[in-house]
């Protein structure tokens, strides 16, 4: 799913507030990790995931995985946190038209 400016814009002023439901740490991205990311994705729809330690070039990677195996929208990342949204069946976040 592709997100407009607009679209992006709106999401980051919702997710100002919200604190990281998943943290990566040494173990980096695991199988439990995804999963922990996809039923937070189904449960919350917007979520904050903190990605620790890990180098630039990595952590892009780490990213790029993320994004790949949940099919979810890359918000913004800003330093460590990224912010991810995939809206669920109940379409409990209503984004504003492209």
């Amino acid at each position: 799913m592709t997100l407009s400016t607009k679209q992006k814009q709106f999401l980051k002023g919702l997710a100002h507030h919200l604190n990281p439901v998943v943290m990566l740490g040494a173990n980096g991205l695991t199988e439990g990790v995804l999963a922990e990311i996809d039923n937070a994705l189904n449960h919350h729809e917007l979520i904050k995931v903190k990605i620790a330690g890990a180098e630039r070039e990595t952590k892009q990677l780490i990213i790029d995985a993320i994004v790949r195996e949940t099919q979810a929208s890359a918000v913004q990342t800003i330093g460590h946190i990224l912010v991810l949204f995939r809206p669920s069946d109940e379409a409990k976040i209503q984004l504003p038209k492209k």
